[in-house]
């Protein structure tokens, strides 16, 4: 979003930087060649000067911000692909597992109004456990999608 607002490419798909590193190609062509790199499930924005008077010059600051989103773009993507399946075994165990604690509720309650209140608990949490795995899948959805425009931006073969 960052990088979108930054170098003003917001009219496209939310999904799609592609456009971005275009634009920022194409902005700074002169002065800079630009390219996303990526090694295995990292990418970054590669900056280099193409004349040697701008090399020991820092990189302009919409530049170092570009740098810094699409780095924390691919540690976003990563943590996501990263986390999805453990997240996915423990989202089927706990809703495998809801026959068996709706049951140690009903154990453990001592008052009827108490093991209607600890149900009505159990009941919320199963349906954000739920939320949680639709939520998980579109994440993955999207994270697969990025890294695919990665590789596709930086000529990479998936």
């Amino acid at each position: 979003r960052n990088l979108k607002q930054s170098w003003d490419c917001t009219g496209t798909d939310t999904q799609n930087f592609a456009d971005c590193i275009m634009k920022i190609r194409d902005e700074q062509q002169a002065t800079y060649r630009i390219s996303l790199k990526m090694k295995c499930y990292d990418f970054s924005l590669t900056v280099e000067p193409v004349q040697e008077e701008h090399e020991e010059q820092p990189l302009p600051p919409n530049l170092k911000l570009a740098q810094d989103e699409i780095k924390g773009l691919s540690d976003s993507a990563k943590a996501t692909v990263s986390k999805g399946t453990p997240l996915q075994q423990l989202i089927s165990w706990m809703l495998q597992g809801q026959g068996q604690m709706a049951q140690q509720v009903k154990e453990a309650a001592g008052t009827f109004q108490e093991q209607g209140r600890l149900t009505a608990n159990l009941d919320e949490n199963i349906k954000e456990v739920r939320r949680a795995k639709e939520l998980s899948l579109g994440y993955r959805k999207v994270a697969a999608e990025v890294y695919n425009e990665a590789a596709q931006i930086a000529g990479v073969c998936v």
